[in-house]
């Protein structure tokens, strides 16, 4: 049993999403006693894993009404903070929407955190905070951060939440900036769009943008894998990591695997122009340098990690059958 999994229970939010779940099961496997606090707005009770009770709970309440979860931080050792908005366009058209499942619900989760003495937070964040930078792969030191969505913003000042109260409570805070994430359990994103476009319509596959979008993809396991590594090994105030592959692919390139598995028979189309929608970052690949010293590097490349989940995703729709 790793170092710690005695000292109390481990709080995660959005722990029945993908990656969240995902995360569960691996603590689990450590030995730990899990409380997940999700909305289900997109996490799913059937995404949790089958756990004995005194081992797994899931309280189903809004980040913003802590009243209505608060007590899942008595006695906590730390907290797993990874719910929020996961569809950028969303915040776009409805620009309170970040705001609310963003910034706020960062701060009422940081402030239950304090309140019942929870000695380290971890925050999900987002290679979206550099907006579209100049340099390739991006360090985490890269600056000025320039958000280009309601997403990024609220992310980015979520960071600065998660920093402050580092500081001035003496909270330990690790706040992972994601590439792509891809695997199995996703909802949104550019897979399951593409999937779900072909379900529609067979003939003809509609990509946003000029198809030479391009980024970096990792696989859900490696995501949860690589923030356990940091969270074994890192001790400061704040912990700032990059997480993804060290190369990219480009949105073209999944459009047409895409496409292959479902027969090769639909016709793609591009919109046009280099972004896919408002706020989209049209080039992204992370420098993953700093956990790479740590002793942490991905298995999977990008277009590994994509081949992988459309067969995952192909298999569970029945496609090539």
């Amino acid at each position: 049993m790793p170092e710690g999994a005695s000292q109390g229970p481990v709080v995660v939010t959005g722990g029945a999403g993908a990656i969240g779940s995902e995360l569960v099961r691996a603590l689990l496997g450590r030995g730990a006693t899990v409380r997940v606090i999700d909305n289900l707005s997109s996490g799913r009770r059937e995404h949790l894993p089958r756990a004995p009770p005194d081992g797994l709970s899931l309280v189903v309440a809004d980040l913003n009404a802590p009243a209505a979860y608060a007590a899942q931080l008595e006695g906590a050792r730390e907290v797993w903070h990874l719910a929020a908005n996961g569809d950028i366009r969303r915040g776009t058209a409805d620009s309170r929407v970040d705001l609310e499942q963003g910034t706020l619900a960062t701060f009422n989760v940081l402030e239950a955190a304090r309140r019942h003495d929870v000695r380290r937070i971890f925050f999900s964040s987002s290679s979206v905070v550099y907006g579209w930078p100049k340099v390739f792969p991006t360090p985490e030191d890269y600056g000025p951060l320039e958000p280009e969505s309601m997403y990024a913003a609220a992310k980015l000042a979520a960071e600065g939440l998660c920093s402050s109260y580092a500081h001035l409570y003496g909270l330990t805070a690790y706040v992972f900036r994601f590439a792509n994430i891809v695997g199995p359990r996703m909802n949104h994103g550019v897979l399951f769009d593409f999937f779900d476009k072909l379900r529609r319509d067979p003939a003809r596959l509609e990509v946003l943008g000029d198809g030479r979008q391009s980024k970096s993809y990792l696989r859900t396991e490696e995501c949860v894998e690589a923030m356990l590594f940091v969270g074994d090994r890192a001790s400061a105030p704040v912990n700032l990591y990059n997480l993804g592959a060290r190369d990219r692919t480009s949105v073209r390139e999944i459009a047409e695997k895409v496409v292959a598995a479902h027969g090769g028979r639909a016709r793609i189309e591009f919109t046009g122009g280099a972004r896919g929608w408002s706020g989209d970052v049209p080039e992204q690949l992370l420098a993953i340098d700093r956990v790479a010293r740590l002793g942490w590097t991905p298995r999977y490349t990008s277009g590994e990690a994509i081949d992988r989940t459309i067969a995952e995703l192909a298999a569970e729709r029945g496609i090539g059958r």
